[in-house]
């Protein structure tokens, strides 16, 4: 089940989307709360390296840019936070962590390029103006972490509720 999450949203990645109106986000919240703990951070990573394997590709990149250890280290500590996440997993609890780790992708993803991109002026208002011009993207990201993060946890409380009238009705 797991893996094919995974691919399904290295898919949606790939397929014309807004900027930042992924799944990724909403993975590394949800799979840190729900799925196995085992392999709670790995997901994000695995979703990010199949899709940028043809992402970057297409868009003249390497595989790596300057910028990855930011974006993936950015999904590794939405990842940890749905581990916190993981003795409430209330829908209150989880949006409110989505709300905050949309913040922190928003703050670090944007310092890291503006550290390295080298679009921006290594100085106060460099740092200013960059975080002033991904504000749409902020928009996006917030957007697509609730809007995924809903999609998520209703099937996810579909499939459970099902398993469980099944389980009762088989026994």
């Amino acid at each position: 089940m797991e893996y094919v999450l995974i691919v399904l949203a290295a898919l949606v990645r790939v397929l014309p989307h807004p900027p930042n109106v992924t799944p990724v986000g909403a993975i590394a919240l949800f799979g840190g709360a729900y799925l196995s703990r085992r392999f709670a951070l790995l997901y994000p990573l695995a979703i990010m390296a199949l899709s940028d394997f043809v992402l970057n590709p297409m868009y003249g990149l390497p595989l790596m840019i300057p910028e990855t250890p930011f974006v993936y280290g950015s999904f590794l500590i939405t990842g940890c936070l749905g581990l916190w996440c993981r003795r409430y997993r209330s829908a209150a609890i989880l949006y409110l962590a989505s709300l905050i780790s949309s913040i922190l992708f928003y703050l670090i993803t944007n310092f890291g390029t503006w550290l390295v991109s080298g679009l921006y002026p290594k100085n106060a208002t460099g740092l200013l103006q960059c975080y002033v011009m991904a504000i749409p993207f902020f928009r996006n990201s917030l957007i697509g972490n609730f809007l995924w993060l809903s999609i998520l946890l209703g099937v996810y409380r579909l499939a459970h509720r099902f398993l469980s009238d099944r389980s009762r009705a088989s026994a």
